[in-house]
C-alpha cells in the first residue's frame, strides 16, 4: 500500500491524526471515504520526491507573459477519478476572465484563488505565489468523497467531502489562503516540513489564510472584540462538538469530544509542546499540532495591536516568513519577529512591545 501524499510533504488541510481518526469512524460513509485516502499512485510519490529535492521547484505551471502583474486562474475538474491525485489537472472548466459556471466548486476555487492573489499583491506587493506571475491552477472534484484539499507543489487540489462530516473543500476562503501560502513558503524560506520548522510552515499558512479572509471582509481586530480566528469552519457539517479544524485564538478547542474527530490536540504554550516522532503517525513531528503555539502568539499580538491585522502584525510575519531558513525553529521565528517589529515600527513602539509580549506569553 502506497502512502497518501497528504501524509508526507505535500501540504494538506486535514492532518494525519484526523485522517487516522476518520478511518475508525462508526459511520461507514466517513470510514470508507477515509480508507480511500491511504492509497497513492507511484507517479505522485515520484513527483513529491522531485519537489522535495529541488528548492522552489514548480511541478507544472507555465509562466505569465512579461509585463505588469496579472491574475491568471485556471480551474480544472479531476472528474472524481480515483485516486484523487491522479490525472491532474484534468479537464479545464474555467479560465481567467470567463463567467461563472453552474458548478459551485469551480466558482469557489476561482474566486478564492483570486482573493488570495489580490491580498498578496495589494498588501505585500507580491506577484502571485512565486512572486514571478505563477498561474493559480486548481483541480476540483478530486476523487470520490475525498476529505481533503492540498497544495502539491504547483497547484491546488480539492475534494468534494464525504457529505456527512465534511462538505466540499472549496467552500472555505481561509483554507484556500492557507494552502496557497504553503506555496509562498515553498518559494521563500522553504521551511522543512517536519518538527518545529514544519510547524512554522503550518503556522504561516494558518496566519495568512485567516488574514486573506479578514482582508476580503475588511475585518478589524481588537482584544476587546476578537474576530473569527477559526480555520476551516465552513468545511464541517454543524455539530455542538466541533466548530472548525483549528482555532488560533484558543488552540485545542476547535473540536472536543467529537464522535468522529475526537479532541483537538493543539497546545497553546511551550510547556505543553508535544515531542512527537517524525513519522506519519507522529504528524511529522507534530507539524499540524504544535503550530498552535505560534498561532496563539500571532493572535495575541494582532489583537493587542488592533486595527487591520494585515497592516502591522501581518507585515512583520510576512517579512519573517520570507526570510527564515529552512530549518528555523520556534525561537528563531520569535527572535526575528522581535527584530523586524523594532525595525519597522521602532524599538519603543507599541507594536514591538506587544509582539515581544505575545511570544513571551507562549513561552518563547
Amino acid at each position: 500500500m502506497q502512502p497518501h501524499p497528504c501524509r508526507n510533504s505535500v501540504h494538506c488541510i486535514l492532518p494525519p491524526h484526523i485522517l487516522d481518526r476518520l478511518a475508525k469512524s462508526s459511520n461507514p460513509v466517513v470510514r470508507n471515504a477515509a480508507s480511500l485516502q491511504v492509497r497513492a499512485a507511484e507517479t505522485m510519490r515520484a513527483m513529491r520526491a522531485v519537489a522535495n529535492a529541488v528548492p522552489g521547484f514548480v511541478l507544472a505551471a507555465a509562466p505569465t507573459a512579461a509585463g505588469a502583474p496579472k491574475l491568471n486562474r485556471l480551474v480544472y475538474s479531476q472528474g472524481n477519478n480515483q485516486p484523487p491525485w491522479s490525472n491532474l489537472p484534468g479537464k479545464l472548466l474555467r479560465k481567467e476572465g470567463q463567467k461563472k459556471t453552474i458548478d459551485a466548486a469551480v466558482n469557489e476555487a476561482y474566486a478564492h484563488a483570486g482573493s488570495t492573489w489580490r491580498f498578496y499583491r495589494r498588501v505585500f506587493g507580491r506577484n502571485s505565489i512565486d512572486d514571478a506571475g505563477m498561474p493559480l491552477v486548481s483541480s476540483v472534484h478530486a476523487g470520490s468523497g475525498f476529505n481533503n484539499a492540498f497544495w502539491e507543489g504547483s497547484q491546488m487540489v480539492y475534494g468534494d467531502g464525504d457529505g456527512v462530516l465534511f462538505l466540499r473543500f472549496t467552500r472555505s476562503l481561509d483554507v484556500v489562503g492557507h494552502e496557497l501560502t504553503h506555496g509562498v513558503v515553498q518559494h521563500t524560506s522553504g521551511l522543512v516540513y517536519q518538527a518545529q520548522s514544519g510547524a512554522l510552515n503550518e503556522h504561516f499558512a494558518d496566519v495568512f489564510g485567516v488574514l486573506v479572509r479578514m482582508y476580503k471582509k475588511k475585518i478589524k481586530v481588537s482584544a476587546a472584540k476578537p474576530a473569527d480566528w477559526l480555520i476551516g469552519a465552513q468545511l464541517l457539517t454543524p455539530a455542538p462538538t466541533r466548530k472548525a479544524l483549528r482555532s488560533m485564538q484558543a488552540p485545542g478547542t476547535a473540536y472536543q469530544n467529537d464522535p468522529d474527530l475526537g479532541d483537538d490536540p493543539q497546545p497553546q504554550h511551550m510547556s505543553s509542546y508535544l515531542h512527537l516522532p517524525v513519522t506519519q503517525a507522529g504528524d511529522w513531528g507534530g507539524v499540524h499540532i504544535n503550530s498552535g503555539i505560534p498561532n496563539k502568539a500571532f493572535y495575541l499580538a494582532a489583537t493587542a495591536i488592533g486595527g487591520f491585522a494585515w497592516e502591522r502584525a501581518g507585515r512583520v510575519w510576512y517579512e519573517v516568513m520570507r526570510n527564515l531558513q529552512p530549518n528555523s525553529q520556534f525561537a528563531d521565528a520569535a527572535h526575528q519577529c522581535r527584530v523586524v517589529s523594532r525595525g519597522l515600527f521602532g524599538s519603543t513602539s507599541a507594536e514591538a512591545k506587544e509582539i515581544d509580549k505575545a511570544w513571551s506569553l507562549v513561552g518563547l
